[in-house]
């Protein structure tokens, strides 16, 4: 059993999924290993991850829509305190997830023929951010 792991800087330009496939893939297929399992690790609080449709950009636009709606900017929220995104950012990462787990199968990721991984970003302005990566396997 070996285990490997690397810290991901993702830039965002705001709201919105950043896919993150490819930079997750060249990390855990240039590992060596057959087979294993790779948790991956946002370190915010608002920001997430998801792993979901790849192939229709239309499928993302209607994700990020819906979460416009249901947790808008400009709504009565107590916590505003890095502005009036802030909370709506919060709630949006509560809403989703922080971890994923992709199992490696013959040196490949897991993934279903339409599945990415993506960072969601719920701030309003530019950030970077960091996704650890844990692989372990053999």
């Amino acid at each position: 059993m070996r285990q490997s792991n690397e810290v991901l800087e993702i830039a965002t330009a705001g709201k919105g999924l950043v896919e993150i496939s490819w930079q997750v893939r060249g990390f855990s297929e240039g590992q060596g290993m057959a087979s294993g399992l790779l948790t991956l690790f946002c370190r915010h609080t608002s920001a997430s991850l998801l792993i979901q449709e790849n192939a229709a950009p239309a499928a993302r636009r209607d994700l990020e829509a819906f979460f416009e709606r249901i947790a808008p900017e400009g709504a009565d929220y107590e916590h505003d305190d890095e502005g009036p995104d802030d909370m709506p950012a919060h709630l949006r990462s509560a809403l989703t997830s922080s971890s994923l787990s992709v199992p490696l199968v013959g040196g490949r990721l897991a993934l279903g023929r339409w599945q990415g991984i993506y960072l969601f970003e719920h701030r309003s302005a530019a950030q970077r951010r960091e996704v650890v990566l844990h692989l372990i396997g053999d």
